[in-house]
């Protein structure tokens, strides 16, 4: 595995609980999974998109404490740490939380704590993205945009917005975003990935991003590729995500290198890593085995993704120092 220390950006919590933890969680919790959540080989079982996030909001309601928000953030923190990770923004949903009688403040507090111990034991910086789920719809948005507003945290560095791209409008979330966004938060969405190139456009105009979610599939599209460009937005891409939910075939047919070639800024990650049979150190290694990259490209790119992320000043400049050492 590639030495190149790692930035991601884009990596669901929920989705970083493996089959395992999410079964100690549900012992823990004494909840009943269904049979039919797990393959035969113990993986998760999903065989289109509509049934990955079913099954993945079956298993996220295994994660139902403070104490298991710890847990899920520290294994997969001190993992990603274990692979040369520096720095992770994980992304959660307090919608999940709540389905499981969990209060937002609990749900944070949990995810900090597990933030905080794998700093302490393996020097790993973790922030945390909170959002709302598009097919949840935008009135829930809306209450997680006030619940982010109404219990402000250093360690909550933005607003996002994931789920099934092909229900509701950008429109129709531009209250929430404009909520979060006004009390000076940064944003990121989810476009471009089942959606076509005209997503990245729409929810460029109607949101106040400063990033998209996968966003590849503005490679059909010249004009948006010129645009992403020219407005300096940051790709958070997930090249295995991506052909794991057969958006593309293979890697040879992944728009990575195009996106780069177009001058846009592009990152490296798993999205959903368990679901998908990845994890950040693969995600950088594949960059390099299947799609040619050296290891100062993937320098650059960790780099570009620092520049990207949401982190503060201070501690992005400290991130800088441990990239360094590597050029």
């Amino acid at each position: 595995m590639t030495t190149v220390p790692k930035v991601e950006l884009h990596c669901h919590l929920e989705g970083a609980a493996g089959p395992a933890l999410i079964r100690q969680l549900a012992e823990r919790n004494n909840i009943t999974l269904a049979d039919t959540l797990f393959t035969a080989d113990d993986r998760f079982a999903w065989a289109d998109f509509p049934g990955f996030l079913s099954t993945y909001d079956d298993a996220s309601q295994a994660i139902c404490t403070a104490q298991d928000y710890r847990d899920v953030t520290y294994a997969y923190l001190c993992d990603c740490a274990i692979e040369g990770a520096v720095y992770v923004e994980v992304m959660s949903s307090p919608d999940h939380a709540a389905a499981a009688g969990l209060s937002y403040e609990a749900h944070l507090e949990g995810i900090v704590q597990g933030i905080d111990d794998a700093e302490r034991d393996h020097g790993i910086i973790g922030r945390l993205i909170v959002t709302c789920v598009r097919h949840f719809g935008p009135a829930q948005a809306m209450k997680v945009a006030d619940q982010v507003c109404g219990s402000p945290h250093p360690y909550v560095v933005g607003f996002g917005m994931g789920g099934n791209e092909q229900v509701h409008t950008f429109k129709d979330f531009r209250p929430a975003f404009d909520r979060v966004h006004t009390a000076g938060l940064p944003c990121t969405v989810h476009a471009g990935e089942w959606a076509g190139a005209d997503s990245v456009n729409e929810a460029l105009d109607t949101l106040p991003v400063e990033r998209i979610g996968h966003g590849v599939r503005a490679v059909e599209d010249k004009h948006v590729l010129e645009r992403l460009a020219r407005e300096s937005v940051h790709l958070e891409v997930c090249p295995t995500s991506n052909i794991m939910t057969r958006i593309y075939s293979d890697y040879d047919a992944h728009p990575f290198n195009l996106l780069r070639a177009a001058g846009i800024s592009v990152s490296l990650n798993s999205d959903d890593p368990p679901y998908f049979a990845t994890t950040i150190g693969k995600e950088y290694e594949i960059a390099g085995s299947r799609l040619g990259l050296e290891d100062l490209d993937l320098v650059q790119i960790s780099e570009d993704a620092l520049a990207a992320a949401f982190v503060d000043e201070a501690t992005r400049q400290q991130l800088h120092k441990k990239l360094d050492t590597a050029t």
